[in-house]
């Protein structure tokens, strides 16, 4: 497969492009068409959930809502500042990261992304079929794991096809899933809102700090951290002439909109309904089938469906991307159908085998998050400090300018790793106990004090992947950028320079 060559794509041919910088010649579209893809990848019903797990960490109604608005602005302002470097240097997320980790390097952060992406559609996929089964059961068409393995097929081919097909399919899809899903989400709300009881929700008691900090980081690990390794994916095709301000604006915009709203949403509800927040647990998203009216049933069914796969395509398109980045060498579309077949196979031991969905969601979102924020860190302050464009022909050259293994990044994550290991807790799978090694010498109480749920270990890995970056990172760029660039990057050069001046 050629890293350089990629023609132009309709909407139902299958995209030819890969981890390649795209030719001048495909750049296209506006940043206000980054809103679609990101706001149909999280419209999803399960940010009704979200509410119910939120209240989980015990905090209040108010606390909840707060940490709800911070955590998802916050985390979605990361992507938006990664998918800069998508515009900048017109490759995938795992591309232009060459750039921080070199070459080779790079492949290990690419492992990391694939490991998430993959998780992330397998969880989505799992949800997709479940809530299909709970709402056919409801309806009294329920036929055991029958229904579940049709349900499973069909929701497994939508989100593969739409991986295959690739950027201009996905694109067009998210458009239609965003309209679709938004309505008759504003009738699910409409339809549940008398469910909503103020006293209830008045009466449940505040936080402490350490409960507060953890609900924080979940919300962070749950939103925008999950998709920062993907940012630069959707904006990779736009024109150099494109305002940066316009690509962190709207990809902020446009994925923080819809989970705002469904969230607070769900915060009344759970809040107002201790029994809806214990079903919510095993089932997120049929469980929010019990309050509806049996006419909804299938149109809310629809609304889930379409949600869950709207985030599941971005998934399964960026996890092909990182596949190819961690250096597989098939071509997109075959690395998008491994990614399916991995996907259908987890998909299969959370519907049919897992005894619950939120102790392994929790313990996954967390534990992939740790070394996840450390590489999101060291990526913000890289590209924080660059003041030139990215040269596209040695993000594929391990003797390059960009080196074969920047070994201080490397460093950095796994310093971020496995000190923000040792601050997390994770008692939702025994196989996760040796985390929190750290809080006890750190005099934060031990696996059972009162910062063990806190979840510091994410906060801090970020912290030291940005923080090391900028502070050990700064001459490796200036190196870098000290070389003259090839005809085609200057200017990208020049523009980035205009629109910073």
């Amino acid at each position: 497969m050629s890293e350089h060559s990629g023609d132009q794509a309709t909407a139902l041919s299958v995209e030819l492009n890969g981890i390649n910088s795209i030719d001048s010649s495909e750049h296209r579209g506006h940043p206000r068409d980054l809103f679609w893809p990101w706001f149909a990848a999280n419209v999803s019903v399960l940010g009704v959930s979200y509410g119910s797990f939120l209240l989980d960490f015990g905090i209040s109604f108010w606390q909840a809502s707060i940490v709800g608005l911070v955590g998802i602005v916050v985390s979605f302002l990361f992507c938006g500042f990664i998918a800069l470097a998508g515009k900048r240097g017109h490759a995938p997320t795992m591309t232009v990261g060459r750039a921080a980790f070199g070459v080779n390097g790079n492949r290990v952060p690419s492992a990391l992304s694939w490991l998430l992406t993959v998780g992330w559609e397998t969880v989505l996929a799992s949800l997709a079929v479940l809530a299909t089964a709970t709402v056919l059961g409801e309806l009294g068409w329920e036929g055991g794991n029958a229904t579940k393995v049709v349900a499973l097929i069909v929701v497994a081919a939508l989100i593969v096809t739409g991986g295959i097909l690739g950027f201009d399919f996905i694109m067009k899809l998210q458009k239609w899933i965003t309209i679709i899903t938004a309505v008759l989400t504003v009738i699910y709300i409409v339809l549940t809102f008398t469910q909503i009881d103020g006293a209830t929700l008045a009466a449940i008691p505040a936080g402490s700090t350490p409960q507060v900090i953890g609900a924080l980081v979940f919300m962070m690990t749950g939103f925008g951290l999950g998709w920062v390794n993907a940012a630069a994916d959707y904006s990779r095709y736009l024109p150099r002439t494109a305002s940066s301000a316009g690509v962190v604006a709207w990809t902020t915009f446009g994925a923080s909109l819809a989970p705002l709203i469904l969230l607070f949403f769900g915060l009344l509800l759970a809040g107002s309904s201790p029994g809806l927040r214990d079903a919510i647990a095993s089932d997120p998203i049929g469980a929010l089938t019990t309050i509806l009216p049996v006419w909804f049933l299938i149109p809310f069914a629809l609304t889930a469906v379409l949600g869950l796969v709207g985030g599941a395509v971005l998934d399964i398109y960026s996890s092909g991307l990182a596949l190819l980045s961690t250096g597989l060498r098939v071509p997109r579309p075959v690395a998008a159908g491994i990614d399916g077949v991995i996907m259908v196979l987890g998909a299969i031991y959370v519907v049919f085998f897992a005894a619950d969905f939120l102790g392994p969601f929790q313990g996954f979102l967390i534990t992939l998050g740790v070394p996840v924020a450390a590489w999101c860190g060291i990526f913000m302050a890289d590209v924080l400090m660059r003041r030139k464009g990215y040269a596209a022909r040695d993000l594929f050259d391990p003797d390059g300018r960009y080196g074969s293994v920047r070994w201080s990044a490397i460093v950095l994550i796994v310093l971020g790793a496995v000190v923000g290991w040792g601050m997390v807790t994770n008692g939702f799978a025994e196989w996760l106990a040796w985390q929190g090694y750290l809080l006890e010498p750190l005099g934060l109480g031990g696996r059972e004090g009162d910062w063990a749920f806190a979840n510091l270990g994410v906060l801090v890995a970020l912290v030291i992947g940005f923080g090391g970056t900028l502070l050990f990172g700064r001459g490796a760029v200036r190196r870098q950028e000290a070389l003259p660039l090839d005809a085609d990057d200057h200017l990208t050069d020049a523009q980035d320079a205009a629109e910073r001046a």
